[in-house]
């Protein structure tokens, strides 16, 4: 049931969101004349990395890192790269990763393949037999304001207590969160 919701609900979006999508990637190859779209490495379901598509908002000398962990992250995000984090448009292309299979609207976000420590407990919690989400229950209780284990606490909750009503819950308050733009800090 839940494959089937993520792949309808990703291909409605993928057309409503069309125009944006388009604006997005043109602005990116005409201003900043290279390839719109990144291929993150990160660890999915049962721990295995998949490439995660994201729309370019890092300049071409950052480091492999999660961006909280940059001592000066103001210096390796574009200056449209800010504006397409704190809206959270970048994660679109991340659609195609909900078609392919590979990730869910709603899950843990996919840790980068270096979290290792995030990696390892949710292996441990088996967190990592979900897939991982565009959106989360973390996402919609702190974003980037809070700690990896508080992360982790979280995720396990999602897991326990995954319902469709729980997704939708999620989503709406993703929604909210994004128009919002609190809890963003990169």
């Amino acid at each position: 049931m839940k494959r089937l919701f993520d792949f309808f609900f990703s291909i409605n979006l993928m057309i409503v969101l069309f125009p944006i999508l388009l604006f997005v990637y043109l602005v990116i190859l005409i201003f900043y004349r290279v390839n719109p779209i990144h291929l993150s490495k990160r660890s999915g379901q049962l721990s295995n990395n998949f490439l995660m598509p994201k729309f370019v908002t890092m300049k071409k000398n950052a480091p492999q890192v999660a961006t909280h962990l940059l001592k000066d992250p103001d210096k390796y995000v574009t200056h449209f790269g800010k504006f397409l984090r704190r809206t959270s448009l970048d994660e679109l292309p991340q659609l195609y990763s909900v078609l392919n299979g590979k990730m869910s609207i709603v899950g843990p976000r996919p840790a980068l393949y270096n979290q290792s420590y995030l990696i390892k407990k949710r292996k441990f919690f088996k967190i990592d037999k979900l897939k991982p989400g565009i959106t989360g229950y973390a996402q919609i209780n702190g974003r980037d304001n809070i700690s990896t284990k508080h992360k982790i606490k979280l995720d396990y909750f999602y897991l326990k207590n995954k319902s469709i009503k729980l997704d939708l819950k999620i989503i709406l308050l993703t929604i909210v969160k994004i128009f919002n733009l609190k809890n963003i800090s990169h």
